[in-house]
């Protein structure tokens, strides 16, 4: 396996200077350099999970049994603060699977989402259904990461990677057999970002300069995504009607994480929401 790691040096192109974003990208980078002065490539590549075949997002996401969510555990945001800190990712998501979610999202972030490395390990061992690692992915290091910890999707912020970056890192996650999910908040960032290393678009409904969300945004870049990739809306999503709007509109899946999480009981949450598509 290729050893030399792309570390996430070259130029990003990131938002206004001090941005949250510029803020989260300055933070991952040394929590990279200290992941790699703890665990070797070696020690991921002997992991328990590393070997194993990731699941399918297509195929989940298509399948009839199953919703078409991508039902998320997040315990804080940098723009809500804390969302739910007593949630335990076991049984949550669990409860989102039993429901009929088609993929999971757990995040990994530490300072701003407040998310761990153990907490998608407890998801992957409760659960035989995809798991996205949603981070801020900037290096290849992070992608054997998300395979050693028994993720099947990795997320790609066009936001913080250049073309290049998105191509390369998608070709290595595809070598690895994880699939790729691409996160894009407008069409300039679509048009410069597509590449054949990816399974699946999704556009995110959140502004990154204020933090606001419009669903519109979904709408209006639904056909500006070429039809070979899974189609993903992201945020904004609260209420089950505008799920049916945007399977009219040709989106395949629906991220959805506050909306479940800021409850007392997430698993209750999404089979209500279930009930109601």
């Amino acid at each position: 396996m290729k050893k030399n790691m792309n570390d996430g040096t070259e130029k990003t192109p990131l938002g206004g200077v001090g941005s949250i974003l510029d803020k989260i990208v300055k933070r991952k980078k040394e929590e990279i350099a200290d992941a790699k002065a703890l665990v070797s490539i070696t020690d991921l590549e002997n992991s328990v999970h590393f070997k194993r075949q990731p699941y399918s997002f297509r195929e989940f996401l298509l399948a009839h049994d199953r919703t078409g969510i991508i039902a998320e555990f997040k315990r804080r945001s940098p723009s809500k603060g804390l969302i739910n800190g007593v949630a335990d990712v076991a049984e949550v998501t669990q409860a989102y699977s039993a429901a009929g979610a088609s993929a999971l999202s757990v995040l990994t972030d530490v300072d701003f989402f407040g998310g761990k490395t153990d907490d998608i390990l407890a998801a992957r061992a409760a659960n035989k259904i995809p798991i996205l690692r949603k981070d801020f992915m900037i290096d290849e290091y992070q992608i054997l990461e998300a395979k050693a910890w028994g993720a099947d999707i990795i997320l790609l912020i066009a936001a913080i990677l250049t073309p290049q970056q998105i191509n390369d890192f998608g070709k290595f996650a595809h070598k690895l057999g994880l699939n790729v999910l691409l996160e894009v908040h407008n069409l300039e960032e679509l048009e410069r970002s597509i590449s054949p290393h990816l399974d699946a678009i999704g556009v995110n409904n959140r502004n990154l300069a204020d933090f606001t969300v419009d669903i519109q945004t979904s709408f209006d870049l639904v056909n500006k995504i070429p039809d070979e990739f899974l189609k993903i809306s992201e945020s904004a999503i609260s209420n089950p009607q505008t799920i049916k709007e945007l399977k009219v509109a040709g989106f395949n899946g629906f991220l959805i994480g506050e909306n479940f999480m800021k409850t007392d009981n997430p698993g209750t949450a999404i089979q209500q929401f279930v009930e109601q598509i």
